[in-house]
């Protein structure tokens, strides 16, 4: 799916929301959550082929793959995270997206941390 097949997608989705929320408000979010869920798919699926070739660099670079996947993950858990503010501002929850957003990058410091203990060992290493 192109750049224009989800803009083309998302404005008649939004066309529609509009329509709806005058009669329907609950059906409109629902709509919502769908179309951006439908939009997130084709991207996560684009997303597949970069993976794909991030991988391949790293293995010609000799890289630890535990660090490609934790920097994967933490590219995932943005995304996610991101995605579920919005839905959360969407429908009028901004306390409730806040605390999506700080789950988020708790996960994030979380899953960071060994790469961070590990460039802090290989400094220490390379000082003298």
């Amino acid at each position: 799916m192109s750049i224009m097949q989800i803009v083309a997608l998302a404005v008649v989705a939004v066309v529609l929301i509009v329509i709806i929320r005058q009669e329907r408000p609950e059906l409109a979010l629902q709509l919502s959550m769908v179309a951006g869920l439908i939009i997130t798919v084709f991207v996560v699926w684009k997303l597949a082929g970069i993976v794909k070739v991030l991988e391949r660099l790293a293995l010609r670079a000799d890289l630890n793959m535990v660090f490609l996947g934790a920097l994967l993950k933490i590219i995932g858990i943005a995304y996610i995270a991101e995605f579920g503010t919005q839905v959360c501002r969407d429908a009028g929850e901004n306390a409730l997206a806040i605390k999506v957003e700080l789950a988020g990058k708790v996960t994030i410091l979380i899953l960071a941390v060994p790469i961070i203990s590990t460039i802090v060992s290989t400094v220490e290493r390379l000082l003298p």
